[in-house]
């Protein structure tokens, strides 16, 4: 399986996420998050951080629906991201990137998984990323819907994933 997983728990609506993650607090959840990763990485595991960037403040499952985190960009740096910052600076070899929209990086609709932005823009950009990118199983509702698998995983990879699941 992929993990750890870096989401913070911030939303009690949220379906999915729940005792997945490390808890609410996003300085807390990073240094277990890298505690993690170094473990994973020494015992010669490769560490893959999800699910990018951050689904713990969502009220929509992403295996039945597409979730939104609405929040600006300077709520993602305080909140959703200093987990996966940690986990990227111990080292993590991979990212799996959620199907959520993510208004705040890409204005356009649509999931990360399909964001340019997201991928290139915020996490090879602005976090200095340089390993492999995976996406989350292209079976869930929020890409299944939308899209049929050819024509999804195609978008993916040209937005940046590396890895398409499923």
């Amino acid at each position: 399986t992929y993990g750890p997983v870096a989401d913070v728990n911030n939303n009690p609506r949220n379906p999915v996420i729940n005792i997945r993650s490390f808890g609410e607090d996003p300085v807390r959840v990073g240094a277990l998050v890298a505690g993690w990763v170094k473990g994973l990485q020494e015992g010669g595991m490769l560490a893959t951080l999800k699910h990018f960037p951050g689904h713990g403040d969502t009220d929509v499952d992403s295996h039945l629906g597409l979730p939104v985190i609405p929040h600006p960009r300077a709520r993602l740096d305080a909140v959703e991201l200093p987990p996966f910052k940690a986990g990227l600076g111990a080292g993590a070899a991979g990212v799996m990137v959620a199907h959520i929209e993510l208004p705040a990086i890409d204005a356009e609709s649509g999931p990360a998984t399909f964001s340019a932005k997201v991928m290139g823009g915020l996490l090879r950009g602005d976090l200095g990323f340089g390993g492999v990118i995976y996406s989350d199983s292209m079976k869930m509702d929020a890409i299944a819907k939308m899209l049929p698998p050819g024509e999804a995983a195609v978008r993916a990879v040209k937005a940046g994933i590396d890895v398409v699941l499923d």
